[in-house]
């Protein structure tokens, strides 16, 4: 008689879910944070935009200087990192942690740091500096949530207004609530904590929710880069997808690995004033040697690019986005507020139009979302918030196998690698 085999072991018990009278008193507070994240974010935005249009545009034709020439992108650079440079050291709290060591969702700071973050993160934007507004927006969102909630009520527990400000304000920076859960996703993932997990994410995603429809009814915000359909999927494109969005996984760890390099050779200097007014000045060379597209942000930036793919060369592309990596490491490395989402899109947008431009046969759409892919996994270390924005970038879902086959050799590189973020001594956090 043949043995019997072994009984199988017993599922893990399923956390128990949470009634809906738990969940409906948070409804109104995560739609009120929600709101209040879109607001800062687009107020901020605004005023940097209105700040831009002045030293850009007013500013150098009243001088009779060139826009953008060579000269005013040197000078401005320079200015702009002495000014956020001297406002650092006057305001309280110096504008919080070393922004090298300082990820997207954070432990809440002090409220009183916060106007003096955004006044830098303003300045930062609107001086032309390659940073994006998410991490400082999102310390200064969850900074005023965590505070107020606290105040007025004191029995919630402090996890929850920091999970509301984040999901806002990335619902409110991506003009969906899609890349909130996903992000928190990952971080609850990731952590033990009672309820199932969509009870868990429920107050979050109406704060991503509030957020996001805020924005996008003020702002009507968009990621698509209107780029030619993509037709396929092709067999050739398989391996296109694999080379790209392991290339530019390659050049973002590139970044990674240079940024403790370039922070201790800051750190040197000893003055954060100097750091950040020769970190302008590194800042004002690599624009003149990239041109201006590689200043800013770099949102719009990639939309111009876009607009047409075939109006650079293959090199012209590599350069761009080579100097914008070199931005990347030193903006954040010297000093300046800000994310690195958004330049890190820029660098996969110009490495994926330079494979266009090599091998016409690559559609401008694959080249552009596998490389915004590789890049932002190796930047961000978010598989789900790099998968979605490289879709969303061309609009189209049938990239969306192509992608997530690139996904895997792209991981496979960065898994288990330093990351860019440093800890307290400056080294890379892996």
């Amino acid at each position: 008689m043949a043995p019997e085999s072994p009984a199988p072991p017993p599922a893990p018990p399923r956390p128990p879910a949470a009634p809906a009278r738990r969940l409906l008193p948070l409804v109104l507070p995560a739609i009120a944070v929600g709101v209040v994240c879109a607001l800062i974010l687009l107020g901020v935005s605004l005023l940097a935009e209105q700040l831009q249009d002045v030293l850009w545009k007013t500013l150098p034709d009243a001088l009779g200087v060139g826009r953008f020439s060579s000269l005013w992108m040197i000078v401005m650079l320079t200015a702009t990192g002495l000014a956020v440079g001297l406002v650092l050291r006057a305001v309280p709290g110096h504008g919080g942690p070393d922004p090298a060591t300082t990820g997207l969702v954070d432990a809440p700071m002090r409220p009183g740091i916060v106007p003096g973050l955004l006044l830098v993160t303003t300045l930062a934007l609107a001086g032309g500096v390659s940073l994006g507004p998410e991490n400082p927006i999102t310390a200064a969102n969850i900074a005023l949530a965590f505070w107020l909630g606290r105040r007025f009520a004191p029995g919630a527990p402090g996890e929850l207004w920091v999970s509301l400000a984040a999901a806002g304000t990335v619902g409110a920076l991506f003009g969906t609530p899609v890349a909130a859960a996903l992000i928190l996703s990952e971080a609850l993932a990731s952590q033990p904590g009672p309820g199932a997990f969509w009870d868990r994410l429920f107050a979050p995603l109406a704060a991503g929710t509030a957020g996001a429809l805020t924005m996008s009814l003020l702002a009507h915000p968009s990621f698509d880069l209107s780029l030619p359909a993509y037709t396929g999927p092709h067999w050739g494109d398989l391996l296109s997808a694999l080379l790209i969005a392991s290339a530019g996984a390659l050049l973002g760890l590139l970044a990674v690995y240079a940024l403790p390099v370039a922070h201790r050779a800051f750190t040197a200097l000893r003055h954060p004033v100097l750091a950040l007014t020769l970190g302008g000045l590194a800042l004002g060379l690599l624009g003149a040697l990239g041109g201006h597209l590689t200043l800013f942000k770099g949102l719009d930036e990639v939309k111009v690019l876009a607009g047409d793919p075939d109006g650079w060369s293959a090199g012209e592309f590599a350069g761009m986005a080579v100097v914008k990596t070199a931005a990347l490491v030193i903006a954040a490395a010297c000093g300046f507020r800000g994310g690195r989402i958004f330049p890190a899109v820029f660098v996969g947008v110009s490495l994926g139009l330079c494979a266009h431009a090599l091998v016409d046969a690559v559609p401008p759409s694959l080249g552009v979302s596998c490389a915004v892919l590789g890049v932002l996994l190796a930047v961000t270390r978010q598989g789900w918030v790099s998968l979605f924005t490289a879709a969303v970038m061309v609009g189209d879902a049938s990239v969306l196998p192509l992608l997530c086959a690139a996904t895997l050799p792209a991981w496979l590189l960065v898994t288990g690698r330093a990351q860019m973020q440093l800890d307290g001594d400056g080294k890379s956090l892996r």
